[in-house]
């Protein structure tokens, strides 16, 4: 069986990077990593593209939620990790 398809993921990573890279373009922004707020998560909605949920895991008192983000940019979340 393919990888891909076990893993149920809709991306490819092609290379690892210290930062988030615009594959258009090729710029390159350093990132920060800073534990998620309840104020966040009134964007993390399918509406807006995320297809876990997110409200969940947050709600969990055993776990911590952990947001990445662009420095100098904490509003647009680029990825989230439990």
């Amino acid at each position: 069986m393919d990888k891909e398809a076990e893993s149920g993921l809709d991306f490819i990573i092609d290379k690892l990077t210290n930062s988030i890279e615009n594959v258009i373009t090729g710029d390159s922004f350093q990132t920060e990593i800073s534990i998620l707020q309840n104020s966040d998560l009134k964007s993390l909605t399918k509406k807006n593209g995320w297809l876990f949920n997110w409200n969940e895991e947050f709600k969990n008192p055993i776990r911590d939620v952990y947001k990445l983000t662009i420095f100098g940019n904490s509003k647009i979340i680029q990825g989230l990790q439990a």
